[in-house]
């Protein structure tokens, strides 16, 4: 008898053992690891105020949050399949691509517009793009900026780069030479660009010249495969980020330093609340309905990955250029979030 009663004892045990082994396996099925950088915005504030874990939550996931220094760590993360989503800017996602990772861009974050600018120093004599020719000009090469410093010589003023002197710096360098009047203009962003307003004048930024050309952005990035076979968290993470998106449309005014989403965003990524705010009075960020307009995901974001390509091939960062790009955009969640 006691022998009978071990064996449904231990029979027992092991069907409970064995129960909750498939409910953990289960749960872990359902983790989703996104990978975010220090950038600010409407998905920073819903990453810190909860509102993407409650989706998730009732989609039937669990997020595990993890912030990288830069697109091109996430790039790798992508690449190993350890990271599903992530965020990379328009050349890092451009490169991801060309090299083979199968990822889709479903969501631009922000359009980097004002953020990024072309100033010249104050009695350098240049009040326009055109008088560059025979100066010298700071940028972090292989940058959006840089990027859009060439795209801005030769495709949008017509001068030729050639008669520049464009010098590699980063953005610390840039204020240094500025300081000692080494350069007489340079092509960066916050916080080297906030110290260069001191004494010197926007002449173009990245939202006219992307108005011209094309723009420059940050965005989401998914995992092709994982994307297909989870469209149940793609709906509902691409909701959450509509609706975040309308809320700044709508309410962005209200973001001041002591508010609460910009605090949360602080929290996030550190800084400070003024300047968080600064940060996000250079950016613009589309809505739903203007991320699957042609503007952005129905073309704007195919032919800023063309043009990033080459940009990339003509500065070695990869062997050439691939045929098409269309494939590593995708406006079907955006659109979906939008109606």
């Amino acid at each position: 008898m006691f022998y009978s009663n071990a064996l449904k004892y231990m029979a027992g045990a092991a069907t409970i053992a064995a129960s909750l082994l498939t409910a953990s396996l289960a749960r872990a099925e359902t983790n989703v690891i996104i990978g975010y950088q220090q950038i600010v915005g409407p998905f920073i504030a819903a990453i810190a105020d909860g509102r993407f874990d409650a989706a998730a939550k009732e989609a039937g996931y669990i997020v595990d949050w993890r912030q990288f220094s830069s697109g091109g760590d996430i790039s790798t993360a992508l690449a190993s399949g350890n990271v599903p989503i992530g965020v990379i800017g328009s050349t890092g996602t451009t490169a991801a691509a060309t090299r083979g990772v199968e990822l889709e861009l479903f969501w631009i974050l922000d359009n980097i517009g004002k953020s990024e600018a072309l100033v010249a120093r104050e009695g350098s004599g240049i009040e326009k793009p055109e008088d560059l020719v025979g100066r010298s000009v700071g940028v972090p090469f292989v940058s959006t900026s840089h990027f859009h410093l060439l795209v801005g010589l030769e495709q949008v003023w017509k001068v030729d780069p050639r008669e520049v002197n464009i010098l590699n710096m980063k953005p610390p360098q840039i204020v240094a030479a500025w300081q000692r009047g080494d350069i007489d203009a340079a092509y960066v962003w916050p916080p080297a660009l906030s110290e260069l307003l001191k004494t010197g004048k926007v002449i173009s930024d990245s939202e006219a010249i992307g108005a011209a050309s094309v723009p420059t952005f940050d965005g989401l990035v998914v995992d092709k495969k994982w994307a297909a076979e989870n469209p149940k968290f793609m709906a509902a993470f691409t909701k959450v980020l509509a609706e975040a998106y309308a809320d700044y449309k709508a309410n962005g005014a209200s973001w001041t330093a002591d508010s609460a989403p910009v605090q949360n965003i602080v929290k996030l990524i550190g800084g400070d609340g003024a300047g968080t705010v600064e940060a996000l009075n250079l950016l613009s960020f589309p809505t739903a309905e203007e991320q699957a307009s042609e503007t952005w995901l129905g073309g704007g974001a195919l032919r800023a990955l063309t043009e990033s390509a080459k940009f990339l091939a003509d500065q070695k960062q990869i062997d050439k250029a691939l045929d098409d790009y269309a494939p590593y955009v995708n406006s079907a969640y955006a659109k979906e979030a939008a109606k």
